[in-house]
């Protein structure tokens, strides 16, 4: 059974299923970041309509800070890896709070998956990811006729009308929500 993270947001909750043996890096690095609580009070900083939605920044605690977007993990922070077969292998984050890009497994950024964030520089992702609301396959790290360079690591399995909704909002012009959209906290679900 893959891990379920469990968003309980101001517009709702939804779950999301982690790909914990197929991208083990990456999930297993959000995995520890909902376990520290890092997500908690923070807020989707960026909405483009019918393309994503944005999250994971910690400067978006205050959801009209023109910074949101910039920010990431404490620097040089350790987590394990939780899937795989390095399962157990102790990773750290660099001097920024990045972590390694985990460019392995071919799963195309389609409606509902999480995908890393990155500035487009190799190795730059850190806490935040979008959720896709179309299918994105430019930004497949696979798709060779972009720069871009996203790898999908879960999927919104429940309450994607939630992802629907965020799509709906008012932004302004940086794409922000203009009424903050709040994640009241992130949970993982017990394993049965």
């Amino acid at each position: 059974m893959k891990p379920i993270a469990i968003f309980e947001t101001s517009l709702g909750t939804f779950e999301v299923e982690l790909y914990v043996d197929q991208m083990p890096i990456t999930a297993s690095n959000f995995i520890d970041l909902v376990k520290e609580g890092f997500y908690n009070d923070l807020h989707f900083h960026r909405v483009v309509r019918d393309f994503v939605v944005q999250f994971g920044c910690p400067l978006s605690i205050d959801p009209k800070n023109k910074k949101a977007g910039s920010g990431g993990p404490k620097s040089k922070t350790e987590y394990e890896i939780l899937g795989g077969p390095n399962k157990g292998t102790k990773l750290k984050r660099d001097n920024k709070g990045k972590i390694l890009d985990e460019f392995t497994e071919k799963i195309s950024n389609e409606p509902g998956t999480l995908s890393m964030a990155n500035s487009g520089k190799v190795n730059t992702g850190g806490s935040q990811f979008f959720i896709n609301l179309g299918h994105n396959s430019k930004l497949d790290w696979f798709d060779t006729s972009t720069k871009d360079q996203h790898p999908v690591f879960g999927k919104v399995i429940k309450g994607f009308e939630v992802i629907e909704a965020m799509n709906k909002v008012e932004v302004n012009i940086l794409d922000m929500p203009k009424e903050g959209i709040k994640v009241i906290k992130v949970k993982m679900a017990k394993e049965k």
